[in-house]
């Protein structure tokens, strides 16, 4: 635990920085949610029809994915909490290896679905457990600036991505695209035994785990934490929207070529990126509260947007995809600033409240997707319902904060 102690900050300037291999191995983990969808997005279209599916069955199989991600959350973060944070996420990718594999494997839609649950069911620890760990190293601001650099990193993932698995599918078969992921989930495995625990024995939460999970119920009735927990929890609804309804609206009805379909999605990672750059400067001169309510009024106005483009068809193809990346840049302004939000009054259960950060967020996520493969009718239109929805719902979280910090 040496070597911990030299990464954790103690609260003054000087303090000395986490090493880089650390925050790649933490950079790697966060991102497992976007590498385990982003990668398979172009293949879509190929499994609908190597499965004999329609679009709305091989969209649920993002839904599905979002059912076990959200609600494993909740398990792994009291696990944590008692355990350390190291056991929680070896045990995860176990599980994630194996529902990769049962993907490749898979000869119908149901079953990619229900494989597609448990491959979730194990990165969703690596990811709410690697802003836990960040949380274990950091605190308020400072955290906010880490996590901003996390999400940056990470978020050459997804850009990548759909590049990525464009090429795997044109040179093999969408099969090919999880057993890459298996191969990930091994060297990420490796990785994580490679650094520190972060949260050390005397730190940990000695509380049984049922009457842990029992306390999410008061973790919920913190008005503030409802605050957090909604302005991320509908830009998730939205982002998943956009994950699960571009590749049909791009490839199939406005006819964009599949293996340069990451080129348009890559552009509202970029705007992500940006964002993030652009947050981890506001932090240091502006509250994270300011900074979010910035960027939950950018998601409800390109939100909007979206919804009238859609509907309109105006400027047809770019008309769209204009404002939704407007929407998606959001991201950067909203993610690090809601979690930190979250986090900063449950120093000793963090691992919980990250948790049910990242349950609410991708459970919204369920509800995205799921309404865009439900509306599904060929047209851009349900996609643009629904990204207009979230971004309203971005901006009226932000009325349970205002109460609260009126008395402070």
């Amino acid at each position: 635990m040496a070597y911990l102690d030299q990464l954790k900050p103690h609260g003054d300037a000087e303090a000395p920085q986490p090493r880089l291999y650390v925050l790649a191995v933490l950079s790697l983990l966060m991102g497992f949610a976007s590498i385990s969808t982003d990668l398979y997005l172009p293949a879509m279209p190929a499994m609908e029809r190597s499965l004999h599916a329609d679009a709305g069955m091989i969209e649920w199989t993002i839904s599905g994915y979002l059912i076990g991600f959200s609600s494993g959350q909740l398990l792994w973060g009291p696990i944590s909490d008692r355990y350390g944070r190291r056991l929680a996420v070896g045990s995860g990718l176990i599980l994630f290896v194996i529902g990769s594999a049962g993907c490749a494997l898979s000869n119908s839609a149901l079953m990619m679905i229900g494989w597609r649950i448990v491959q979730a069911l194990g990165a969703c620890a690596s990811v709410a457990l690697s802003r836990a760990m960040v949380r274990d190293l950091y605190e308020g601001t400072k955290a906010a600036q880490m996590l901003s650099t996390l999400i940056t990193v990470m978020a050459i993932m997804p850009l990548v991505g759909p590049l990525v698995g464009g090429q795997i599918v044109a040179m093999a078969s969408w099969r090919a695209i999880f057993w890459v992921l298996v191969a990930v989930g091994v060297v990420t495995m490796s990785a994580l035994y490679t650094i520190p625990e972060t949260l050390p024995a005397h730190n940990r939460n000695p509380e049984p785990l049922g009457r842990a999970l029992l306390r999410y119920v008061e973790l919920l009735k913190n008005r503030r934490l409802l605050g957090y927990l909604g302005a991320g929890g509908f830009l998730y609804a939205g982002m998943f929207a956009y994950v699960a309804g571009t590749p049909f609206v791009y490839i199939s009805y406005y006819h964009f070529p599949a293996r340069f379909y990451g080129l348009l999605f890559g552009l509202g990672i970029i705007g992500i990126m940006l964002a993030n750059i652009l947050n981890r400067w506001l932090v240091g001169h502006y509250t994270y509260d300011r900074i979010l309510l910035l960027g939950t009024v950018t998601a409800m106005c390109s939100g909007l947007w979206s919804g009238f483009a859609a509907y309109s068809g105006l400027g047809g193809l770019w008309g769209l995809v204009v404002p939704l990346f407007l929407f998606a840049s959001t991201t950067g302004l909203i993610v690090a600033n809601s979690i930190t939000g979250a986090l900063v009054d449950f120093p000793q259960r963090a691992g919980a409240v990250s948790a049910l950060t990242g349950a609410v967020q991708y459970g919204s996520g369920i509800f995205g997707s799921g309404l865009v493969g439900l509306w599904a009718d060929g047209t851009p239109w349900p996609l643009g319902l629904v990204i207009a929805m979230s971004g309203l719902g971005c901006l009226l979280s932000m009325l349970l904060l205002i109460p609260a910090r009126a008395g402070k």
